[in-house]
């Protein structure tokens, strides 16, 4: 017996080719033999042909499909076969085979696309609006009644958000601060100006790196999990329970991400600002010959204070944006893994966005506020 797909052409005495199949057709040997597969189509195209499948061993779906397409729907006239090899053919004659059409350029389409793409963008931000507003509903509502403020939701979503995010952004506040440093220092050493590294590191992680790092890494790391979480709630139901029982998802999902976020983030921020410059010392010591005591002596006459201030309202608005798209893309998914994988990643794309542009925001409109 063969095991494998075998396609014969035997010349016969009448004049007319006779195409012999034998061994096993299966998909298996088919994808396994692409010569095989380019011969059947030539062989197809020829006219007055007798087919002999009686030698097949195995036929299946997939096969039976692909002789069926080579024969243009219909078995030829001359056709030697099995029964059962047959009825598996013919199976595929009520079938309703899609056809795909190949993509056409059109400016239809592409007018199309855009049109779908701004009403999709202008629906987001209504759905974001809405949230934004039960907020503020809910935060009336509460400073009406303080009982009902869920304290428990707020102080797990801290623990989870700020206090498991301190690993993570120590190391890369500390590895930035070196890089910085150590980069500052190649240049500021060719005009001898190695002191001014001490305004260089203070100005640019206290005000603009030290928050930005954390709310980037928060994004990436909290935000996407804040996303997920609530999608996993809409595919376990769990969010259609809750309105069940009238629990507001605002007060009850949203609202402690927010607030956790907003106090977690400045707290953050000096965190990841503060190993940055202890990172930035180190290399200073090594490569500039600044000692730690005269970097601690000199930072705070070049760095005023208002700095520190800007990078904690910075950084709450941060938190803020973050846990808002967050929720926003949360409650979007539908209950399917697809939309959950798509969405937390939009998420995270959308967060790390914003934060940029919000720092942007800062940076012009107290562009001469705080300057030494």
């Amino acid at each position: 017996m063969k095991t494998q797909a075998v396609l014969e052409t035997i010349a016969q005495n009448d004049g007319k080719d006779c195409i012999r199949l034998s061994g096993e057709w299966t998909l298996k040997n088919l994808i396994g033999n692409p010569a095989l597969l380019k011969s059947l189509k030539l062989t197809a195209n020829k006219n007055g042909l007798t087919w002999d499948l009686l030698e097949v061993d195995v036929l299946d779906n997939a096969t039976a499909l692909l002789l069926w397409q080579t024969w243009d729907g219909k078995l030829p006239a001359e056709l030697e076969i099995k029964p059962e090899h047959q009825h598996i053919i013919l199976k595929w004659q009520s079938q309703v085979i899609p056809v795909i059409d190949k993509p056409v350029f059109s400016l239809g389409r592409v007018a199309l696309h855009f049109s779908q793409t701004i009403i999709e963008t202008f629906g987001q931000l209504s759905n974001f609006v809405i949230i934004l507003g039960q907020l503020l509903l809910d935060t009336g509502s509460l400073i009406r009644h303080p009982g009902d403020i869920p304290w428990a939701e707020i102080s797990i979503t801290i623990y989870e958000a700020g206090v498991r995010a301190l690993g993570i952004t120590a190391l890369v506040g500390f590895l930035i601060g070196i890089v910085l440093s150590y980069l500052s220092a190649l240049q500021l050493r060719l005009f001898g100006a190695e002191i001014y590294i001490i305004d260089i590191l203070g100005l640019s992680i206290i005000r603009e790196l030290g928050p930005l790092l954390a709310a980037i890494l928060v994004a990436g790391r909290s935000g996407s999990a804040m996303t997920a979480q609530i999608g996993i709630m809409r595919v376990t139901e769990e969010l259609d329970a809750l309105s069940a029982m009238g629990i507001s998802h605002s007060l009850r999902l949203v609202l402690p991400k927010v607030v956790a976020l907003t106090l977690a983030m400045p707290l953050l921020s000096v965190w990841t600002s503060t190993t940055a410059l202890i990172g930035g010392m180190f290399s200073a010591q090594n490569t500039l010959d600044i000692s730690y005591q005269q970097f601690l002596l000199k930072l705070p006459d070049t760095v005023p204070l208002l700095n520190l201030l800007i990078g904690l309202g910075k950084s709450a608005v941060f938190g803020l944006m973050i846990a808002l798209i967050a929720c926003h893309f949360g409650f979007r998914i539908k209950p399917n893994t697809e939309s959950l994988g798509n969405e937390t990643t939009n998420s995270v794309v959308a967060a790390i966005t914003i934060v940029i542009m919000v720092d942007a925001v800062f940076a012009i409109l107290f562009m001469n506020v705080g300057m030494p």
